[in-house]
């Protein structure tokens, strides 16, 4: 498989520079079905299925497998959005200068699809029929808390043995837990008056909202990974006008499932009534992804790894990440679950986000020596 691998490296980065050349921001959904049809094609093209999952406001989400797969226990999933608008990749389109390849979703995770399509193409060169044992979930909205995809991927994963998630290895490490998060809107309607003549008739959304801000953000513990931060707001219609309407975007990081459960009561209570008289509230929202807290399983799961690693010279150990990803979603509902399954890069969200290309190669037969070793093949 080394040698199938190495032989296609250009291959790989040809498919990387298609896909990194066509924007996939999470709400352009043309960019990210165009995307998706580029690689159920590539998936088709060695045999295996495609079932296309239809959105109406986002991508289409794509599950793939072998049809001879008939009961597959290793879960793949990578995501086909970015973060970045349309018209950023005719801005800064693919390039490689030395070892690193640029382009927006280089490394997150564009790449990655490279990795997982072309470990498949090199286990099933090499005659290995781990190949069946994998099934591919490719959704389209990770990048905004996997909103559409999430019981997509926990229906898939529900009665797998492994789930690997293809982000990238930032670090060139594996990530083993990582925080959980939610997202809350809250809007404010006050009543309108002018502020110069009859301000006493009004009554300012935005006075309240600012009061439900400060409240919020106190509700933060830095010591314990707990943050709750007011990243958006909004309102008002001109600077003489007592604000009828304004709203807020709310971000919360968790270190526990039991930080998550508390720290909703506390948003939903703080936003249960109002200081400022003649305003009212609306909160929406909830836990878009749960904390992802590292098991004994989930350790076994490293050690294979790390083990099939060292095999190939690659000294590998695990951290915990800050931000989320689709494998809170699969070790929430039990699976044993490893991220960072992909080349290694950095940057992410960035112009100056990058692949190192001397990656790829090793990091795709690590990917197909494990799949291989989880099947007992």
């Amino acid at each position: 498989m080394k040698e199938f691998i190495g032989a296609n490296q250009q291959p790989m980065l040809e498919l990387i520079e298609n896909l990194v050349n066509i924007d996939s921001g999470s709400y352009l959904k043309s960019g990210i079905d165009k995307v998706g049809e580029i690689l159920a094609e590539e998936y088709k093209m060695i045999g295996f299925e495609t079932e296309v999952h239809e959105q109406e406001v986002f991508g289409n989400n794509l599950v793939i497998r072998h049809p001879e797969a008939e009961a597959p226990e290793i879960m793949l999933i990578a995501h086909l959005d970015t973060v970045f608008p349309e018209g950023t990749a005719e801005k800064r389109p693919f390039h490689v200068a030395d070892d690193l390849a640029h382009g927006p979703g280089v490394i997150d995770m564009k790449a990655s699809h490279a990795t997982a399509l072309f470990a498949i193409k090199a286990l099933m060169d090499s005659g290995s029929s781990a190949y069946k044992n994998v099934v591919l979930v490719l959704n389209t909205d990770e990048e905004i808390g996997s909103i559409s995809s999430r019981s997509l991927i926990e229906k898939v994963a529900a009665d797998k043995k492994y789930a690997l998630v293809l982000e990238p290895a930032q670090n060139g490490q594996l990530v083993s837990e990582r925080k959980g998060g939610g997202k809350y809107f809250l809007k404010a309607y006050g009543k309108s008056a002018h502020a110069g003549i009859e301000p006493e008739n009004g009554a300012s959304a935005i006075e309240e909202l600012a009061r439900k801000i400060l409240k919020l953000h106190a509700l933060s513990e830095p010591e314990g990974g707990i943050t709750v931060n007011v990243g958006l707001i909004k309102g008002g219609t001109s600077v003489n006008t007592i604000a009828p309407f304004a709203e807020a975007g709310i971000d919360l990081r968790i270190e526990t499932p039991e930080d998550g459960e508390r720290l909703d009561r506390a948003i939903k209570e703080i936003c249960s009534y109002t200081e400022t008289p003649g305003t009212t509230v609306e909160l929406t929202g909830h836990i878009t992804r749960p904390a992802w807290v590292l098991t004994d399983a989930a350790r076994t799961l490293i050690d294979v790894i790390a083990e099939e690693g060292m095999k190939l010279g690659i000294t590998l150990s695990h951290e915990k990440s800050g931000g989320g990803s689709d494998a809170n979603l699969t070790a929430h509902i039990g699976i044993p679950s490893i991220d960072g399954m992909g080349p290694v890069g950095g940057n992410a969200h960035q112009e100056t986000e990058y692949l190192v290309v001397s990656s790829l190669t090793e990091r795709t037969l690590l990917l197909a020596n494990v799949i291989e070793r989880l099947s007992g093949k």
